[in-house]
């Protein structure tokens, strides 16, 4: 039970570790520290109350190294998996967009369209019914039937019309 003031290297010397060691394990255990007159540090310690076997040098380090490696590879194979995928479904997603805007563009050309109709249907509508009053009122079938015929003319080229686009 004699406590004794050792530097790192005079510990690491006792206990058959380096110095790295001795200074690692004297933090690891708290042991009070002081500084000798020539600048060193002290550690107080008692080596009777110390149950410490070094381990063997580079072993465990090697395996520990060789571990890491291991992973850090698995971990590229992965991210390289994970990119070429990313390619595919970015290039999907692009494909995809380019589709949607071609539809959305039909559908405003195809809304345009619909709406031009439908304005032609209620003015030739609203034409007939005239005519149809006209045809009650007037006495004069000539120009009810000439009025009717170029209606059917406006109805036909209207049909070409809306066909060809």
């Amino acid at each position: 039970m004699s406590v004794e003031f050792l530097t790192y290297d005079a510990l690491g010397a006792r206990l058959n570790i380096s110095p790295a060691a001795a200074r690692s394990l004297a933090r690891r255990l708290r042991l009070p520290r002081s500084l000798s007159d020539d600048g060193k540090a002290l550690v107080s310690i008692d080596l009777a109350e110390i149950h410490h076997t070094p381990q063997p040098p580079g072993r465990r380090q090697a395996g520990h190294l060789a571990l890491l490696t291991a992973q850090v590879e698995a971990l590229r194979a992965e991210i390289t998996r994970l990119e070429a995928s990313s390619a595919c479904h970015r290039a999907d997603f692009e494909r995809e967009r380019e589709r949607a805007e071609h539809l959305v563009a039909e559908l405003m050309h195809a809304t345009a369209e619909t709406t031009a109709a439908r304005e032609a249907a209620a003015r030739l509508e609203g034409e007939l019914a005239v005519l149809r009053t006209r045809a009650r009122t007037d006495s004069s079938i000539d120009k009810t039937e000439r009025r009717l015929g170029q209606l059917a003319a406006t109805l036909v080229e209207s049909d070409r019309k809306a066909a060809r686009g």
